[in-house]
């Protein structure tokens, strides 16, 4: 059965309903080997399983294990500084070749919900969420455990090859 996701400014392409957590660790173990693929059309993050499935023409085709999330990785970011990592539908709205992190990919967080909460609540709902590789002045390795203000790390050969194979207008699902 197909799913039309919804984006949030651009209309997402067609995927295959992608699976419950925490059948999704299990769908990343069958992930077969793929015609060669050059662009991912969809992003779906698992926060409590810390992976990430990337799919192209509606199939999984490659997965990422061991993400790092803001400080507080449980719920949905509300408000700046809070150091959660979204939960939503969103898009990847375009790159910074020259972060203060090995390349960034941005995610269109706050979208119009979230920013009308944080205003009914008084606050800012943040925003700068980005999926990146580690810190420049780290000179090898990755960070331990969970460090960044919300954003997604991986390491820097995955955002490098995120970075080739994920276009701008790509939908990004990160569930709880």
């Amino acid at each position: 059965m197909l799913l039309v996701l919804a984006g949030c400014a651009n209309p997402a392409p067609e995927v295959a309903e992608a699976p419950a957590a925490p059948r999704l660790a299990r769908e990343a173990e069958r992930i077969a080997p793929q015609p060669r693929f050059t662009k991912l059309d969809y992003l779906l993050v698992d926060k409590s399983e810390r992976l990430m499935i990337g799919y192209a023409g509606g199939q999984p085709v490659k997965a990422w294990r061991d993400l790092q999330f803001g400080d507080e990785p449980q719920g949905h970011k509300r408000f700046e500084g809070d150091e959660r990592t979204p939960e939503g539908r969103y898009v990847i709205e375009g790159r910074n070749p020259g972060s203060a992190y090995h390349l960034s990919l941005k995610v269109s967080y706050p979208n119009a919900e979230d920013r009308a909460f944080a205003r009914s609540q008084g606050r800012s709902p943040g925003g700068d969420i980005f999926l990146h590789g580690q810190p420049n002045s780290l000179p090898f390795g990755r960070m331990p455990g969970d460090w960044t203000d919300g954003c997604i790390a991986l390491s820097n050969d995955e955002i490098e090859e995120l970075w080739r194979i994920v276009p701008d207008g790509t939908v990004i699902e990160i569930r709880p």
